[in-house]
């Protein structure tokens, strides 16, 4: 764990920075100006690598439910603490660029899980945003009962709930 994810957003100074990126407080101060403008890069640059993350998963999953809930895993925190996860949530929450960041992300995730759950446009937008809510869950309840590995823990509950909306492991349709 980097001396920047024991602080959390909260600790964050230009001087925990310096000693993290290997930069002086100065050169810092420098090129963000403020420390809210640091936090705000570097949360955007956070967005900007799980967007291409997204992408990516997307483009190699297949159009299944199954398909669905290889990209979610893709995208799962694994053996992360989800605490800290959180933390940096709210601070997107609070930003309105970060939250609208957020907002667009969760479209594109939506739109690309509904794609592989449904043919017709509103269940594809329904089904999806469904499907990332249960995600989110799961990686939250999972966090607190510590029950199973994160990953088996979080795939059990995306195949329950397919199930439960009836795309299985059949082709969508």
């Amino acid at each position: 764990m980097t001396q920047l994810e024991k602080v959390g957003p909260g600790g964050l100074s230009f001087s925990v920075a310096s000693r993290a990126a290997g930069l002086s407080p100065a050169t810092l101060v420098q090129r963000f100006a403020t420390r809210d403008a640091m936090i705000e890069a570097v949360l955007l640059h956070a967005w900007d690598k799980l967007d291409a993350k997204t992408s990516a998963a997307d483009a190699e999953s297949p159009a299944t439910p199954a398909g669905a809930i290889d990209l979610l895993m893709a995208l799962s925190p694994g053996q992360a603490d989800v605490a800290d996860g959180l933390l940096l949530l709210r601070e997107d929450i609070r930003h309105p660029a970060l939250r609208a960041r957020g907002a667009a992300w969760g479209s594109v995730l939506a739109k690309a899980l509904g794609r592989r759950l449904a043919v017709a446009a509103p269940d594809i937008e329904r089904l999806g945003w469904q499907m990332a809510s249960v995600w989110q869950g799961a990686i939250i309840w999972r966090a607190f009962r510590h029950e199973s590995e994160p990953a088996n823990a979080i795939r059990v509950a995306l195949e329950d709930w397919c199930r439960s909306v009836g795309a299985g492991d059949h082709q969508k349709g």
